[in-house]
């Protein structure tokens, strides 16, 4: 959802993340990937404008990042 939020394409987001599309892929799937793959792709989601909502009985989430005043 957040990559599709960005209008980024799974190319544009592996690229930024440094994994291959078919990792992108299987993310997307919810197969199970290295915890470190997974910080690699939610730190460049973060870096595009996007946070991550964390559960709160609602269920988890993103939502785009508000703009600091210095933005």
């Amino acid at each position: 959802m957040a990559r599709a939020a960005l209008g980024l394409g799974v190319r544009d987001l592996a690229n930024q993340a440094a994994v291959s599309t078919q990792t992108v892929t299987r993310f997307e799937r919810g197969e199970a990937l290295k915890a470190a793959t997974v910080e690699r792709l939610q730190a460049a989601l973060e870096a595009a404008g996007i946070e991550f909502i964390p559960e709160n009985g609602g269920g988890a989430g993103v939502r785009f990042r508000k703009p600091s005043e210095s933005e």
